[in-house]
């Protein structure tokens, strides 16, 4: 089946042994097949849309963020409804999401849902409460979690349980 959405994210893979569990139980993003990530823009270009100038555009821009290095140390709400981790530094996600958008004005974080985009790796979302606080409370002990950042992702998929979310493109930092 063709993929319908497309996403920016950056991985985090050195994440995935103390989230993985809890990702697979309460966020419908894993069972589509995304791995551990901070999401740089979703929802990104229709995939028919994406072509070798995007691509190029996209190279460009994550050239412009130097790689770095991040610390995953604190459980993070909004409201009672996602729990997740905050990003330190918190800076070079929002840089990266600053110049995506500056190329492409047409597409906004979230659908412009939000005022303030607030970079987070998700645990989960839209469960009973005390399912996500038990999975925060499970992971806290073992932060932090260190990862070195490389690299912006473009993935593209279908927003339905299965594997249908495969890298299109691998963007290296500055």
């Amino acid at each position: 089946m063709e993929p319908t959405h497309s996403a920016l994210i950056i991985t985090v893979p050195e994440a995935e042994p103390v989230v993985a569990r809890h990702r697979e139980r309460l966020d419908r993003a894993a069972s589509w097949g995304v791995p551990a990530h901070i999401t740089v823009l979703f929802p990104f270009l229709p995939p028919a849309e994406i072509d070798e100038h995007v691509l190029e555009v996209l190279r460009r821009v994550a050239a412009t963020v130097p790689a770095f290095f991040l610390t995953l140390d604190k459980l993070g709400w909004f409201g009672d409804r996602v729990v997740w981790l905050a990003p330190h530094p918190a800076e070079p996600f929002q840089q990266l999401t600053a110049a995506v958008t500056a190329r492409f004005p047409a597409v906004r974080p979230y659908d412009g849902a939000f005022d303030e985009v607030i970079p987070h790796l998700t645990l989960g979302h839209d469960h009973p409460a005390g399912d996500l606080t038990a999975a925060g409370e499970a992971v806290t002990p073992q932060l932090p979690i260190h990862a070195r950042v490389d690299a912006l992702r473009l993935i593209t998929g279908r927003r339905e349980a299965g594997d249908s979310w495969l890298t299109r493109g691998l963007f290296p930092l500055g």
